[in-house]
Parts: structure tokens; C-alpha cells; sequence
């Protein structure tokens, strides 16, 4: 694994001659964020060396360079899941690269399912902890190179970013909620039961994404930031049919709230 990390960060060095700061991670119907971006550069996943290929709808498939909130970033425009099949090695490759491309820090966005009873579609949810029930990236060989065998993770999400997206919200009017995001494997969406379950066991909101690249983050050492876009309701008595075309429509009219706490952050950190 460590030769094709190296062999992709080095395809992409030669290719852009970009160094980034932070990296961002765009997730379903949130691409819009990078009209934002100052583009410097973009490559197409599918001419990367070693990268899968987003197969989702809402996912487009770009790594994009460039400049945002002052900051040189290089943003995922479209994510892997475990559930296309990717082996989870695979589905937080990119995160491996951004560390040796050289991100101090890493942004991720989600769409979710809201099952705190608070919660409304359309919110925005700063992540401040985690439930993983998507099989673990750091299983398998441990890579001294990359982090520990044992990586400690009682302080998941930085509590100094997650401040600064407080503040930066009350300033612009913003509600933000704050809790925790329990990642499954997908891709069914979630029967009233499951989502009374994951209730139960501590969630506030479940999706499937974002864990994955967030424990392979902190495994390196990278401080990470996390928003959800709540676009579906598993609350009892709230609870719709769902597809994945209204969780792209709900996410997309939350969009510019995300992009500016993500812009306003990356200008004062």
C-alpha cells in the first residue's frame, strides 16, 4: 500500500505542482462548494494512478487544486463508499494521498438521516463524535509510516475548529446543531427499527460515509472537521419514503450555509 500512496502523490506532484494545506471532502449533492475554489488545477479520478472511481450519482469524480478562505486546498469532488464494492482500503486511499501531499488539516461533508427528534431536514450537524459500524480502514497491516496499530480516538473531531464554526455560524445567523454521526454500510436507507436503534445507542444522525476517511485521518495525525447536512427524517411519525434524488435536492439548498462556514473557517484558521 505505502509504494502506490507514493506512486499516486507523486503522479499528482508532477501533474499540478500544488502543495495543499487542507483537504476537503465533498459528499452526496455538495459538489457545489468548489464554484467557491479558486481552480488552480483538476484531475478526473479516473486518470489518477491507483484511485477508484465514483459510481454515484452526485458524486462527480474530480480531485480539484486551488485556493479557498486564502488556504490552498485540495477538495474530493465526489467520495467512495464502501457499499460500490471498494474493498475499505480503497475508500480512504484518497485521505492517504492529501496526507502525503502534504493537508494539515481535513474538512468532510455529508448527507444524513436525522434521527435526533430536534432535528429538522435541511439542518446543518457539526460532527462531534462518532459510532463506526462500517468495517474499520486500518484493519489488515499497520504501516508504521502512516500511524500507530492502536490509534487513540477520544478527541475525534478538533474541538478548536469545531468552536470557530460556532462562532462563525451565531456571526452570520447560521443554526448549526452539533452531535453525534453513526456511518453504516448502506445502501439500503434505514427501516423505522434500525433507525430506532441507532437512536438508542447514541446517534443523533446516521449516514454512509465520512467515518471511514475520518479515523484513516486521525490514524496520520490530521485534525478533522465534519458537517452533515440532515436531508431525511428517521424520527417516529417523521419517517417518508426516502430516495436518493431528494437527499441530492435537500442537501444542494443547504449547500451555501456549508460553503461559507467551511470558507470562513479555512480564513482564520
Amino acid at each position: 500500500m505505502l509504494e502506490k500512496i507514493k506512486e499516486t502523490t507523486a503522479y499528482i506532484k508532477y501533474k499540478t505542482g500544488f502543495d495543499p494545506e487542507v483537504g476537503i471532502i465533498l459528499g452526496t449533492g455538495l459538489g457545489g462548494l468548489v464554484k467557491e475554489i479558486e481552480i488552480k488545477e483538476t484531475l478526473p479520478y479516473d486518470t489518477i494512478p491507483n484511485f477508484p472511481v465514483s459510481t454515484v450519482e452526485g458524486h462527480s469524480g474530480k480531485l480539484i487544486f486551488g485556493l479557498l478562505g486564502g488556504k490552498k486546498v485540495v477538495a474530493m469532488q465526489g467520495r467512495f463508499h464502501f457499499y460500490e464494492g471498494y474493498d475499505i482500503t480503497q475508500v480512504v486511499f484518497p485521505v492517504r494521498v492529501m496526507k502525503f501531499l502534504g493537508i494539515k488539516k481535513l474538512f468532510v461533508s455529508n448527507a444524513s438521516g436525522g434521527v435526533n427528534p430536534d432535528f429538522e431536514i435541511g439542518d446543518l450537524m457539526i460532527l462531534n463524535d462518532h459510532i463506526n459500524l462500517i468495517p474499520n480502514p486500518l484493519m489488515g497491516k499497520n504501516y508504521k509510516e502512516l500511524g500507530p496499530r492502536f490509534p487513540d480516538m477520544s478527541d475525534t473531531y478538533d474541538k478548536t475548529l469545531i468552536d470557530l464554526a460556532k462562532e462563525i455560524a451565531k456571526e452570520n445567523n447560521i443554526v448549526v446543531k452539533e452531535g453525534v454521526y453513526t456511518a453504516v454500510t448502506g445502501p439500503t436507507f434505514e427501516t423505522p427499527a434500525e433507525y430506532k436503534y441507532y437512536r438508542i445507542i447514541g446517534s443523533d444522525t446516521v449516514g454512509m460515509s465520512t467515518v471511514p476517511e475520518v479515523i484513516t485521518a486521525r490514524h496520520m495525525n490530521i485534525p478533522c472537521f465534519a458537517i452533515s447536512v440532515i436531508t431525511d427524517l428517521g424520527v417516529p411519525g417523521k419517517i417518508v419514503e426516502v430516495s436518493h434524488e431528494e437527499v441530492q435536492e435537500v442537501a444542494k439548498k443547504s449547500e451555501t450555509k456549508m460553503t461559507l462556514l467551511f470558507k470562513e473557517i479555512l480564513k482564520k484558521i
